[in-house]
């Protein structure tokens, strides 16, 4: 060929140039074009990852988790002896002034009535008066409410007008029944509420509603004389509206308004889950009015020369275990206590409670979350338990978890995407409303529990502590293991081996194992380590089996399986990093006088060490990614106990 036809000149060589510089446009645009399309792809990948990590979920329990704590604590203060209930606080304030052993609890207004001959006792050294109530400064500072419903406030009929005449005058009015008035943002949010159900304002009212008629109010003894005020009042200034005031305790009352039997609710705490599953179940929409405040007065009689005081700790004493004012104090009197307290259907009963004892399952104390697994699950299940674990052995969130998941129950109705719950905010509350016995949350999936909690049947419970600690468990055998074997392999074949048959042999065996499918590995697993092996890795020859692992199926099968995967790796780095190490090094020590062992461990192996771990490192990130040879060898998909040991039952990531 000619010279000039391999190097191309002139007109040629310029075609050629620009050719190429052509052609590596070509392949620049299309890496910067698959390049861009990548990292695009990458970044929708993690916004659509970030939009399902977060957001409003609704959950629905079993079990409303504030009624769980509340009738706990209910039933041992209601079954507590020498403990008398009544939803008349007239009643309850009379038989307290008439005993100096007595004590009970009721609205400031009957308080007032019965001054003379109650005595007011300070919580944590605070006594209720307008100062203290309505900066939130005493402890049992609670709102009252009154219900309606929203088909009878667009009827536009007399529930209507009563509720736009109580809601204009009732904080100038208060004082007269003894009790404070609510904060004036929540009396301008109850009418502005009105409004938007009535279509209505308090000036309008007069030419568009209708002011005759009959009204049935139900409800709590605390509030009973502040409706009943307001329709005196009424009817003094002509109005031709009857109001007729039942006492019947918040529950009965919310219950009486949800099932139709009437049309007010009086009520001294907000309406709870089961009294919003009945209206819903009745088609009855239930409009929430704050009309005022109260501190709940905690009295004795004026006989009684002792009490000064309580604490909160206290009150829950008094009433519950104490049985005489020297349980609760030394210094007070040995004589027996007499609890005078609402009925089982009071909202102040409720409301007490709630604040005495809390509301949340998870701060409750070990013997109360005990107390709610053994009163709400069957005796096989807490035997069954007790026989993984002694259920007063187990640590308080161990206890919370099985109360949550085996007692509430929650279920994940819905979920919404963290753009919907941005955007979408309001129609995500409506939907969630409509959902009986459900609590809307902002909730992360990316969070802590995900790491600390352990497996679960269900996925919105479910963690990954149990698999973590049985991945863990398992490279920690294989390590052990397959390191210091493959290492002191490798040494023998570098250092020691002759190059005969069986040293070939040998080689040629590592080379073929290291490119043989891991589900070979777990066959070979299987058939050595759990069946001929079993005496040794169900823990019989050392005297630690268990019933559960006797099989064979355990932590140290399944790390000795691994073990043997990734030998041949290792064998095979740990001899190239001794192999690069010049052999200079070693005929320096042997002119020393060293011998072939010393030569290795002071100078051989020093140098090899880094390729020797890198080698190692790789070789245990393949077994801590593998999945077929655990399956084989006995990986269980639900285990809810952390691993304790080399012979425990296991499941991995």
């Amino acid at each position: 060929m000619s010279k000039q036809s391999r190097f191309p000149e002139g007109n040629e060589l310029q075609r050629m140039i620009k050719w190429r510089r052509r052609k590596g446009m070509i392949w620049r645009s299309l890496f910067l074009l698959a390049t861009t399309f990548g990292v695009v792809v990458l970044m929708v990948l993690l916004l659509t990852i970030i939009d399902d990590t977060f957001g409003y979920v609704a959950v629905q329990y079993k079990i409303d988790p504030q009624e769980l704590v509340l009738n706990h604590f209910k039933r041992i203060v209601l079954n507590a002896p020498r403990t008398e209930t009544s939803e008349d606080d007239e009643y309850l304030a009379q038989q307290i002034a008439r005993r100096d052993n007595a004590v009970g609890y009721f609205g400031y207004a009957y308080y007032k009535e019965h001054a003379d001959t109650l005595r007011l006792v300070p919580i944590d050294g605070i006594t209720p008066d307008a100062e203290t109530v309505s900066a939130g400064q005493y402890p049992l500072t609670r709102p009252l409410f009154i219900y309606t419903s929203l088909q009878a406030l667009r009827a536009q009929g007399p529930v209507a007008a009563f509720v736009g005449y109580y809601l204009s005058h009732v904080s100038e009015r208060i004082d007269q029944v003894g009790y404070f008035p609510a904060p004036q943002e929540s009396i301008d949010q109850a009418l502005r509420t009105w409004q938007q159900a009535t279509r209505l304002t308090p000036d309008t009212m007069l030419d568009n509603v209708r002011m005759t008629g009959v009204i049935v109010a139900s409800g709590s003894s605390t509030v009973m004389p502040i409706t009943r005020h307001m329709a005196e009042q009424m009817r003094q200034e002509g109005y031709d509206i009857q109001v007729e005031v039942e006492t019947a305790g918040s529950g009965a009352g919310l219950q009486d308004l949800c099932s139709g039997r009437a049309d007010i609710a009086n009520a001294s705490r907000a309406i709870g889950f089961s009294e919003q599953l009945l209206c819903q179940e009745n088609k009855i929409t239930p409009v929430e009015f704050r009309i005022a405040s109260d501190g709940l007065a905690v009295v004795v009689s004026r006989e009684n020369d002792f009490v000064d005081g309580f604490t909160a700790h206290e009150l829950q004493q008094v009433f519950t275990t104490a049985q005489k004012w020297s349980d609760v104090r030394a210094e007070w009197p040995d004589h027996a206590i007499l609890r005078l307290i609402p009925a089982a259907d009071s909202g102040t009963l409720d409301f007490f409670m709630d604040k005495i004892f809390g509301s949340d399952p998870a701060t409750q104390p070990r013997e109360v979350l005990i107390a709610f697994l053994e009163e709400n699950l069957s005796r096989g299940l807490i035997r069954r338990f007790n026989k993984e674990q002694p259920l007063e052995a187990r640590q308080q969130d161990e206890l919370y978890q099985l109360v949550y998941e085996r007692v509430l129950e929650p279920t994940l109705i819905k979920t919404w995407t963290l753009s919907d719950s941005i955007f979408h905010k309001s129609e995500i509350e409506i939907a969630a409303a409509e959902i009986p016995r459900s609590e809307l949350v902002f909730r992360s999936w990316l969070n802590k529990d995900f790491l600390t909690s352990p497996q679960s049947s269900q996925p919105e419970l479910a963690g990954v502590r149990t698999a973590m600690l049985g991945s863990l468990w398992v490279v920690l055998v294989t390590l052990i293991f397959a390191v210091p074997v493959g290492i002191g392999a490798a040494i023998y074949l570098e250092e020691y081996g002759s190059g005969n048959w069986l040293d070939q042999l040998i080689e040629t065996n590592i080379n073929n194992l290291a490119g043989v499918p891991s589900i070979i590995y777990g066959m070979l697993g299987l058939a050595v380590f759990v069946r001929m092996l079993e005496p040794l890795t169900s823990g019989k020859l050392f005297g630690v089996v268990d019933a559960t692992t006797a099989n064979g199926r355990t932590i140290l099968s399944a790390g000795l399986t691994l073990g043997l995967l990734i030998l041949p790796i290792i064998i095979i780095n740990a001899r190239e990093a001794i192999r690069a190490v010049p052999q200079t090094f070693r005929e320096a020590s042997y002119g020393l006088g060293a011998t072939h062992w010393q030569t290795i461990w002071s100078h051989v192996l020093p140098n090899a060490i880094p390729g020797i771990l890198t080698g190692s490192i790789l070789a245990i990130s393949r077994a801590f990614g593998e999945t077929a040879p655990l399956v084989i060898v006995g990986a269980s998909t639900a285990i809810f106990m952390d691993p304790s040991g080399p012979f425990s039952k296991f499941t991995t990531l």
